[in-house]
């Protein structure tokens, strides 16, 4: 079946993010139906971007609403059996020495009291221990003369090499007050990347329609977190404007 899609509708006004992407010329689904590249990865696109029934999307793209699920699912497990590793795993390319140590440097001029923090979190402890990020930073997180650098999290974290934390509530000196204030400052900047993630697919905001056991809704906001990240490579976001830094480009990301 031939269809014509208006790609430009759905941000893909040339190929590179289907190229860097690595998307194939056709995905041949379960059902036996088969679908252009660039068309599954539109499909794709238009589900996620906002909250719609497949039956919504039968006007654009003129198939049965179980195909058009098909599609979508096929092109979530390509994206993600190829790419996920660059989110769930720690990115060697884009977290290089270098790398580190200029984020760390960058941080600090924007007042951060550590010179060597070069992310900071606001998460759950036990799922720190599930991610395996303290044992990769134990093997990777240095700068380029070997100093560790670290991520800042909140007062539930353990305090370690790679992991700093606020001071926690009780007596605390006008210092430490001034070094939590000044953390604070810079570490809510994290949060604009999890918005930036929402706002381009706001179908993970429809909590109704996401349900664990249903639908795969890990794989869908990792995904999802790729598809951002290929918009964040072509065009910056509001963390590396603020922090002014250039964000890689889209080859250098998933290579």
């Amino acid at each position: 079946m031939s269809i014509h899609i208006d790609h430009n509708l759905f941000g893909v006004t040339d190929k590179s993010k289907y190229d860097a992407l690595h998307i194939p010329a056709v995905f041949h689904c379960k059902q036996r139906s088969i679908c252009d590249g660039l068309e599954g990865l539109c499909v794709l696109l238009r589900r996620t971007s906002y909250p719609c029934r497949f039956s919504d999307m039968i006007q654009r793209f003129p198939r049965p609403v179980s195909a058009l699920s098909l599609i979508t699912n096929e092109v979530i497990d390509f994206i993600y059996d190829n790419h996920c590793h660059l989110v769930t795993e720690w990115n060697r390319d884009v977290l290089s020495s270098v790398v580190l140590q200029q984020y760390a440097e960058t941080i600090s001029r924007k007042g951060s009291p550590l010179n060597n923090c070069f992310e900071g979190r606001k998460h759950d402890a036990g799922m720190l221990a599930d991610s395996g990020l303290l044992n990769n930073m134990g093997n990777f997180a240095f700068s380029l003369a070997g100093q560790p650098v670290c991520a800042y999290g909140d007062p539930a974290y353990p305090l370690q090499i790679h992991l700093q934390a606020p001071y926690r509530r009780g007596c605390l000196t006008q210092q430490m007050e001034d070094y939590n204030k000044a953390m604070s400052e810079v570490r809510v900047s994290v949060e604009w990347l999890f918005e930036d993630i929402i706002n381009s697919s706001k179908f993970l905001d429809f909590k109704k329609n996401l349900k664990i056991g249903l639908s795969s809704v890990g794989k869908m906001y990792i995904v999802c977190a790729l598809l951002r990240n290929a918009i964040t490579c072509s065009y910056g976001n509001q963390t590396s404007q603020f922090f002014d830094l250039e964000s890689p480009t889209l080859e250098e990301y998933f290579q």
